[in-house]
C-alpha cells in the first residue's frame, strides 16, 4: 500500500491506494489558516493517519507517501519553499523529513499540480496523449507539462501557467505581479474581488452562502451554489475566470502544441464538464493554428486525482 497527500490552500486529501492504484480508503482535513508549517504538518499526519485506519493498518505499514505541495520544491531534500497559499509558510521548511519522522516511512515531495497532471496522464484523462497541458483551477491556478511522455519541469518552475500575463498592467495577482491569468482566475483572487464589490455596495449571495454551510472562504463548492442561484456577481466573475483561462491556456498551446489539454483542480472540477467546454470556446480565437486544436477534457480522477497522483512519487 502506498500514501499520498494533495495539500491545497483550503483542504488536505489524503488516500492510500493497493499496488494497482485503486483508492482503499481516503479522509479529507482543512487546511488550517493560522500557525505555520509544523501546523499543517501535524494535520497532513492526521489526514493519513485517519485513511489508513480505515483499511486496519498503521502509517508505518506503507511502503512510502507522497505528497502534492504548492510553491517551489526540492524534490530531494523534500523541502518546500514559496508557499503563498499555505499559512506563515515565509521560509522553505523540511516537509518531507518532518512527515518521515512523524509517519514512519518514507516520503517523497513533488509540485501539487505536476504530480496531479502525472497522475491524469498515467491513470486518468490524459491516457494515450504523448503531450499534455495541466491546467489546475482552484485557490490558484497551477500548470503541469508533460512532453514526449515525460513531465517538463524546466529549471524547477515549468508550468506555471496561471502566472502568464493575460493583460498588462491588469489586476493586482497574489504573487504581487499584475495581469496574470490567476489575478482573474484564481480562487482566492476571485474572493478578494468579491469581498471588494460587496464594500462597495454591490450585492451578491456568495457570502449568504458561505455562512449558510459554515464556511469562512468561497470555497469551490460555494462558486457552484452561487452559479445554481444566478448570483449576479458569482456569474460575472466566473465569465471573467473564463476569458482569462481561455485566453491564457490558448497561449501556452501556440508555444508548446500540446496533444492535450486536462482541467481540473477544485474549481475545474467542480464545476466540471459544461465549463471545461466553455474554456475550450474561450481558448479557439486566441489559437495560431485553430484547425488542429488539442482536445480539452476534465480532470478524470476528480476531486482525489492530486492524492492518487502524489502515490505515483512512491
Amino acid at each position: 500500500m502506498k500514501g499520498g497527500i494533495d495539500l491545497g490552500g483550503t483542504k488536505i486529501q489524503a488516500a492510500v491506494v493497493d499496488d494497482s492504484h485503486e483508492v482503499l480508503a481516503q479522509a479529507r482535513h482543512a487546511t488550517p489558516v493560522r500557525g505555520g508549517p509544523p501546523d499543517v504538518v501535524a494535520h497532513m499526519v492526521e489526514a493519513v493517519r485517519e485513511a489508513v485506519e480505515q483499511v486496519g493498518a498503521k502509517t508505518g505499514d506503507l511502503d512510502g507517501v507522497g505528497v502534492g505541495s504548492p510553491g517551489a520544491i526540492d524534490a530531494e531534500a523534500g523541502v518546500v519553499a514559496e508557499a503563498r497559499n499555505l499559512p506563515g509558510w515565509d521560509e522553505p521548511f523540511a516537509m518531507g523529513p518532518a512527515l518521515e519522522k512523524k509517519l514512519g516511512t518514507k516520503v517523497r515531495v513533488g509540485n501539487d499540480v505536476q504530480v496531479a497532471v502525472d497522475g491524469e496522464f498515467a491513470l486518468g484523462a490524459g491516457r494515450g496523449s504523448s503531450s499534455l497541458l495541466g491546467v489546475w483551477w482552484g485557490t490558484g491556478v497551477g500548470g503541469g507539462v508533460i512532453l514526449e511522455g515525460n513531465p517538463w519541469l524546466g529549471r524547477g518552475a515549468a508550468g506555471e501557467i496561471g502566472h502568464v500575463v493575460v493583460k498588462q498592467g491588469g489586476a493586482r495577482c497574489p504573487c504581487g505581479r499584475r495581469g496574470c491569468m490567476e489575478a482573474y482566475a484564481g480562487r482566492a483572487a476571485m474572493e478578494m474581488r468579491a469581498r471588494h464589490l460587496k464594500k462597495k455596495g454591490h450585492q451578491t449571495k456568495l457570502f449568504k452562502i458561505m455562512e449558510k454551510h459554515g464556511r469562512t472562504r468561497l470555497q469551490s463548492g460555494i462558486w457552484a451554489r452561487a452559479l445554481q442561484a444566478k448570483d449576479g456577481m458569482a456569474v460575472a466573475l466566473i465569465d471573467r475566470a473564463v476569458e482569462a483561462l481561455g485566453t491564457g491556456v490558448a497561449s501556452a498551446i501556440n508555444v508548446l502544441d500540446v496533444e492535450t489539454v486536462v482541467i481540473g483542480g477544485g474549481l475545474g472540477t467542480r464545476l466540471g464538464e459544461p465549463y471545461v467546454r466553455r474554456i475550450e470556446a474561450a481558448m479557439m480565437p486566441h489559437l495560431f493554428v485553430s484547425d488542429r486544436p488539442p482536445a480539452v477534457l476534465p480532470a478524470a480522477l476528480g476531486d482525489l486525482g492530486g492524492a492518487v497522483g502524489a502515490t505515483l512519487l512512491v
